[in-house]
């Protein structure tokens, strides 16, 4: 694209009459000048293109697919650069981080990285960073309940793992230069995910992780805790290739200056990484407390939506203390709301037009979960349909089925929840996700989703059946007396 306008004047004329150049100079000189006009800057590139190439990581810190699309921190921010440029969102996943950086490395790569990466001067010749936005830390992760090791010599004969192409890995060489009977082992075949499971089923003694990486995945693996850290903070960055124009290095820097000072930036590590959203069982007590003072506001409701839906109230209810703790003004970081959490586009979709409105949350909720059934296959029958449902609810139709096939793949029936449930968190390890159309997920989720919620619907059953059921009393009369000592054995 031609950016200026280069005119032979009468002037210019002259100046050759008295300095008689050669033609063969001229005609480099002219050249020289027209290429040096014509060429545009990386960032008009991108604009007249109408479109950023971004390469990343598939995982759980990265980029991801959930029930509502597209997420993870590196794709948030990602698309907000490119909406801040006016240009659409090309995103590309890499298997490696080996892989990653040569293609971000060769001629038609992508414009930027955008993978969790840490600043490594060993490939500072190829790669330059931009403005760090998050702080991570090093650490050793070991099995709890085993020795724990609290220095490197401690590591000395242990089974210890790193990712492949990381800068951990070349960390770990540096240090056998003071420590030679240090051995590691590298891996490309796993991520992040395989490393912590890999030491909480006691398959590796170790592994080096990120800070932030184990806060997202530690509540899946109990067992991994932190060891010592291996270091100091180190900051993490996006990456572009070396290339003397820099006006988009120029740009990153400036939309993370902007966003740093306007809070967006806070606001997304919080989302990610500033809590825990894993669905734990939050004990008996808890659940008997709330369910004689908070159940009886909204049992009516959920009668009323069991009965047109032709679902089971009580598993109704199940889920909605699952989502909200049958809080009506429940929000969570991802501005999911109301007592069934949902979505803008859920609740545009099934006409609720009030999220905390109690009985619209509850009738959208359950028009949801129903027409979530019906695009399940009809090979599937009851109660495993409605275990689909809950969990294509939490997760996703489409990593639903990814696990179904994986479970067919298997030899296992991918029409039985109690197979398929063994399949689903397999969607959080590379040997397996890269098999499958939807990609990464956090499968483990949906497992303990679905078993919270019939572990909930099974109480409220047994509870509720001489009560509600059998007298028929009226909402504010709901009782559940001495309920802490009648929970049966097992829940």
């Amino acid at each position: 694209m031609c950016r200026c306008a280069f005119a032979y004047t009468g002037a210019m004329q002259q100046k050759t009459a008295r300095k008689r150049y050669s033609p063969a100079l001229a005609v480099a000189l002219c050249a020289a000048l027209l290429t040096a006009c014509e060429q545009s800057t990386q960032l008009e590139d991108i604009r007249e293109a109408g479109e950023l190439r971004v390469i990343t990581r598939n995982t759980p810190t990265t980029f991801y697919q959930d029930r509502n699309g597209d997420t993870g921190l590196e794709y948030e921010l990602s698309k907000r650069f490119a909406d801040s440029l006016g240009v659409e969102l090309q995103m590309q996943s890499a298997d490696t981080v080996e892989s990653l950086y040569q293609q971000l490395g060769s001629e038609q790569g992508p414009d930027l990285a955008a993978a969790g990466l840490t600043v490594n001067p060993e490939r500072e010749a190829q790669i330059r960073f931009a403005t760090p936005y998050l702080q991570v830390t090093p650490q050793v992760v070991y099995r709890r309940g085993s020795s724990k090791p609290r220095r490197i010599e401690d590591l000395y004969g242990r089974r210890l793992m790193v990712l492949k192409g990381s800068t951990l890995a070349d960390e770990l060489r540096a240090l056998q230069n003071d420590h030679p009977e240090l051995i590691f082992e590298e891996s490309d075949s796993v991520e992040v995910v395989d490393l912590l499971r890999m030491v909480n089923d006691d398959e590796i003694d170790a592994a080096v992780v990120y800070s932030n990486e184990l806060v997202v995945n530690q509540a899946f693996y109990p067992a991994v805790s932190v060891a010592f850290n291996l270091g100091e903070e180190q900051p993490m960055a996006w990456a572009l290739k070396q290339r003397p124009d820099s006006t988009l290095l120029e740009a990153i820097n400036g939309f993370f200056a902007d966003i740093k000072s306007d809070g967006t930036l806070d606001q997304l590590i919080e989302r990610f990484y500033g809590h825990s959203d894993v669905l734990d069982y939050v004990g008996a007590r808890a659940f008997a407390e709330h369910m004689q003072s908070r159940l009886p506001r909204y049992e009516t409701f959920l009668r009323q939506a069991g009965e047109q839906y032709g679902l089971d109230w009580r598993l109704l209810a199940a889920m909605a203390y699952q989502e909200s703790l049958w809080d009506e003004t429940a929000r969570s970081a991802t501005g999911v709301r109301g007592l069934m959490m949902l979505t803008l586009p859920t609740a545009k979709f099934v006409g609720v037009t009030n999220r905390v409105d109690p009985q619209q949350s509850i009738m959208g909720g359950a028009r949801y979960l129903v027409w979530v059934r019906d695009q399940l296959s009809t090979d599937i029958p009851e109660p495993d349909r409605t275990w689909f449902a809950l969990a294509a609810y939490n997760v996703g139709l489409g990593h639903l089925d990814d696990a179904r096939k994986l479970t067919e793949k298997n030899g296992r029936d991918p029409n039985r929840w109690i197979d398929v449930k063994d399949f689903l968190p397999l969607l959080q390890k590379k040997q397996w996700y890269t098999q499958t159309r939807y990609g990464y997920a956090r499968g483990s989720e949906p497992v303990h989703y679905v078993q919270n919620i019939r572990r909930y619907h099974d109480i409220l059953q047994w509870v509720t059946q001489p009560q509600s059921e059998s007298r028929q009393q009226a909402t504010e009369q709901y009782l559940a007396p001495g309920i802490l000592e009648q929970l049966p054995d097992g829940i």
